[in-house]
């Protein structure tokens, strides 16, 4: 049974616990970090180093997989060994490292392995630490996760407007050093706070006798499993945000607003985060209000809703982006905004709902290492989205984001197929699997 370090009345966000404010703040610094310099990368490279775009792409894709490739090896390490908080402290440690690494052209691909090693301990560690918060039953578990992607996504908003108006302005190497800064931030914050996270869970060992459930345990982990390789399809997509719409801002958008100043084009990637810490609340809202009067739509058809959205969302881009194309014009700088405000609704009905499902589904003393494998299918997907990054060259900016939205929408028809035919497994946790807390 999940235990918990807060009693009942103690509160600060959201009417949560003060420890899911520690984790809310520690990544919002760690995730200003990482898009701090997500924002300048492809920049970087095609700006400064001279990196063609297609072969940029591919590094960009690379690294971003990587980055959620080591969560696998590291929530395993810090459910076995180091536990949850030494993980935390070393892996922000070792992240600050390669930011300030960043800073040198000459240890560019040693920097970028030292963040995603260093990540790899961080990001699963933070994150599975949010169920021990709540005690078994509590219904704020609930939208727990969505307050903490609020947290993710304040600082991802934050990050362009200051890492990358500093690279831009000043030069790269600022954007990069403020990325760093905000990481050690990040981990001052965990530290201070700590007094209020929950206790370390027993660590899992070889040795350790098997839960009486393994038949449930492992039907869990092989229908989560299926979702994170869904999940991959997804990511091809999603993560275009930091490559070839970042291109199009530069290339495709007209960004001039006054006679004498356009918008830096670094800016527009703050816009999804800025959408989602703005529409979270109201979306929780009206789920709380939905679940309030017994209507509670099922986590994977929230998922594949939030696909199809996203789908349609690159469809009438490549429209916008063929008429320019057409018409010898650059779009103005508005349909960017709107994509940005469709595409973030539809994130926000699958990111953080996997997000929670994989936290909720997790058995007691693997929740890292089950955390981390929702976080693998990042690595798939962002290999497939630098893959499909390569196309943005030889195809139409039009045509490209049609075939974008394609493979969205395969997303979608996939988890709503899984979602009628093994929506009993998500059904039969929430109606008391061992060691989850109900819904």
């Amino acid at each position: 049974m999940t235990t918990t370090v807060a009693g009942p009345r103690e509160r600060n966000w959201f009417g949560h616990p003060i420890g899911l404010t520690v984790l809310f703040l520690t990544e919002m610094w760690e995730m200003f970090s990482f898009f701090g310099m997500r924002a300048l990368l492809v920049y970087y490279m095609t700006k400064r180093l001279d990196i063609a775009q297609d072969h940029a792409s591919l590094i960009y894709g690379t690294y971003a997989a990587f980055v959620y490739f080591t969560p696998v090896f590291g929530g395993i390490v810090a459910d076995r060994w180091l536990g949850k908080r030494n993980a935390v402290i070393i892996g922000g440690a070792t992240m600050a490292l390669g930011h300030f690494m960043m800073a040198s052209e000459s240890l560019f691909y040693p920097a970028l392995a030292t963040i995603a090693l260093g990540n790899g301990l961080f990001l699963p560690s933070l994150a599975s630490q949010i169920e021990g918060l709540y005690r078994h039953g509590d219904p704020r578990s609930k939208t727990a996760y969505n307050v903490y992607y609020v947290g993710i996504n304040l600082g991802a908003f934050l990050a362009p407007l200051v890492c990358g108006t500093l690279g831009e302005a000043l030069g790269w190497h600022y954007g990069f050093a403020a990325a760093g800064i905000g990481m050690v931030v990040s981990l001052v914050i965990y530290l201070a706070g700590s007094k209020h996270l929950p206790p370390e869970a027993p660590r899992a060992t070889a040795e350790a006798p098997h839960p009486k459930h393994d038949h449930s345990i492992l039907k869990r982990m092989g229908f989560l499993l299926g979702i994170a390789a869904i999940v991959v399809i997804f990511r091809g997509a999603y993560e275009q945000v930091g490559n070839t719409i970042a291109l199009w801002a530069d290339e495709g958008i007209d960004r001039q607003v006054t006679a004498t100043w356009s918008i830096p084009m670094t800016w527009f990637q703050s816009l999804d985060s800025l959408i989602v810490f703005t529409a979270t609340p109201l979306l929780v809202a009206r789920w709380t209000r939905l679940a309030k009067r017994g209507i509670e739509t099922p986590w994977l058809k929230k998922m594949a809703f939030g696909a199809a959205v996203v789908a349609l969302s690159y469809v009438l881009l490549g429209a916008v982006a063929g008429w320019s194309n057409a018409h010898g014009v650059r779009a103005h700088w508005g349909w960017l905004v709107a994509w940005f405000v469709m595409f973030t609704l539809g994130e926000l009905y699958i990111l953080p709902v996997g997000l929670g499902l994989f936290g909720r589904m997790a058995p007691e003393g693997l929740r890292a290492t089950s955390i981390a494998t929702w976080f693998f299918a990042g690595f798939f997907g962002n290999l497939l989205a630098g893959a499909l990054g390569t196309l943005w060259t030889p195809l139409s900016h039009g045509w490209f984001f049609v075939v974008i939205g394609a493979v969205a929408l395969v997303a979608a028809a996939l988890l709503y197929a899984v979602a009628l035919r093994l929506g009993h497994v998500e059904k039969d946790d929430n109606a008391g699997m061992v060691a989850m807390p109900s819904r």
